[in-house]
């Protein structure tokens, strides 16, 4: 009786403290990261999420790819904003502004939203992938007390 009263306690230990997960809340220029290990939570940063993810060759590989559109679409977005903004200072002080910069500079943030759009989905995609593996591998145990007996019941 003891040994089966001893292996309960280890599964169910098991179950409650060998749960990790990640959870991503999408924002207006990104995404904020939260590692749950155990009973801890984490914030964490794509680079760390990128380590957390190694291990899981399918869903490291679609983050590398959510992280690369995500460096294009800021290196796009900064470089669209830094020529909208030149004609607009020259025009301001006074100058004849080059309005053909300013439209490529549009152009340029305007190209920048769908890549980062596709960060969001591709990471997302790549959390699930990950937190479906980890769900999948962990023991759901229930417990069953009847009139006369009770009785554990183990579902992997």
């Amino acid at each position: 009786m003891r040994v089966v009263f001893v292996f309960a306690l280890v599964i169910v230990s098991v179950c409650v403290y060998g749960q990790e997960r990640l959870v991503m809340y999408p924002s207006f220029g990104g995404a904020h990261f939260e590692y749950e290990k155990d009973t801890a939570v984490y914030q964490v940063t794509p680079k760390q999420v990128s380590q957390i993810l190694f291990d899981h060759p399918t869903a490291y590989k679609e983050f590398k790819k959510a992280r690369s559109h995500s460096t294009w679409s800021g290196i796009l977005g900064f470089v669209g904003a830094g020529l909208v903004i030149v004609p607009i200072t020259t025009a301001a002080l006074g100058g004849s502004p080059e309005w053909g910069l300013a439209a490529g500079g549009a152009a340029m943030i305007a190209g920048s939203i769908p890549l980062g759009i596709s960060y969001r989905h591709k990471a997302q995609h790549a959390i699930d992938l990950f937190n479906e593996r980890r769900s999948s591998l962990r023991p759901q145990p229930r417990l069953y007390i009847g009139a006369t007996h009770v009785r554990l019941v183990i579902r992997f």
